[in-house]
């Protein structure tokens, strides 16, 4: 019984021995490089076990490399994949640019790589051109006609500025900024729409692919419609604000009038009060002056008719007043 035991135990332990072996030694792999032409040692693929790297990817990496004519080692591959590289898109890559002569190295790809960006989307648009459309851009010429114009920028990956290069952002603010140039130094729209290739011809002239990842191979105008007219709506803005200003300043003019009327209307008011004030001391001067005897009973009748006289003449001359005055 423990001779059955003994022997079942030593069956399963050499069972697990041997899967252990086999996944520690993978000999599979290691006879698939070999007739390949790649020449990775049994003991290379267990040491990256060891360094938790997929022997798989390494070895199928270095196959397809290897069969494209590619010189990479495997300790270049497992750097890339250990700093968390996608190690297949990049021999894609390196495989498309070296099938469509385009200079790329195994450096330069896992940088693009690291850096976030597609390194074989960037090596296929190098191949195939890509065509951006700008948004509409309003511009207006020096005769205040606005122009609104769209454009269609052909542009391909410049693989060695992939790394710390501008995108399409930049680009597209770069070329609207050069088309609102371009309009705005004209002296009048009909110039720009009878040579509408101007506006290609002058952005593309200032070099706007600088500093980005990306090579401007042609900017063409796909569209340039009339907008309003901004400087007649600017000079009627600069009327209405002139003609506020002239009734504000007529406005200002006539309340200073009718301030100093209301001014002159309270002399006016002041010195009658003054002249009633004078008239109500005339009957005690005639009193003064009949008690100290500078002024005769006849003298006294005398100015009141010629007061009466005045009166009379008064209401003829200007009977309303007289009414109005009762």
């Amino acid at each position: 019984m423990n001779s059955e035991i003994t022997l079942i135990l030593t069956i399963v332990g050499g069972i697990i021995a041997f899967f252990l072996l086999f996944y520690l030694l993978p000999v599979n792999l290691w006879f698939t490089a070999q007739l390949s032409n790649v020449r990775i040692s049994l003991l290379n693929l267990v040491l990256m076990r060891l360094r938790k790297v997929s022997p798989a990817l390494v070895t199928n990496a270095m196959i397809t490399s290897t069969k494209a004519g590619l010189r990479i080692s495997t300790n270049d591959i497992e750097t890339h994949y250990l700093a968390g590289g996608n190690v297949n898109k990049v021999i894609r890559a390196l495989i498309s640019a070296d099938k469509a002569n385009i200079p790329l190295n195994f450096k330069l790809a896992t940088a693009i790589d690291l850096a976030g960006r597609d390194v074989f989307d960037a090596v296929q648009l190098s191949v195939n051109p890509q065509v951006i459309n700008t948004p509409p851009v309003a511009a207006v010429a020096k005769d205040g006609i606005q122009l609104i114009a769209k454009a269609r920028v052909t542009v391909r990956a410049n693989i060695n500025q992939l790394v710390g290069g501008a995108g399409e952002e930049t680009i597209l603010a770069r070329v609207g900024e050069g088309i609102v140039t371009t309009i705005g130094s004209a002296e009048s729209h009909k110039q720009v729409l009878e040579n509408p290739d101007k506006i290609s011809k002058t952005v593309l002239a200032k070099g706007l692919d600088s500093g980005t990842a990306f090579e401007i191979l042609s900017i063409d105008i796909a569209d340039i419609d009339i907008g309003e007219n901004v400087g007649a709506k600017l000079q009627t803005d600069q009327a209405e604000a002139d003609l506020k200003v002239a009734n504000a300043r007529a406005e200002e003019r006539r309340a200073m009038a009718v301030a100093n009327e209301q001014e002159m209307r309270a002399k006016a008011q002041e010195a009658k009060a003054k002249v009633i004030e004078a008239e109500s001391q005339i009957p005690l001067a005639i009193a003064e002056a009949f008690r100290s005897g500078n002024l005769g009973i006849m003298d006294y009748y005398k100015m009141q008719n010629i007061q009466a006289d005045t009166d009379m003449r008064s209401s003829i001359s200007n009977p309303k007043g007289n009414d109005k005055n009762k």
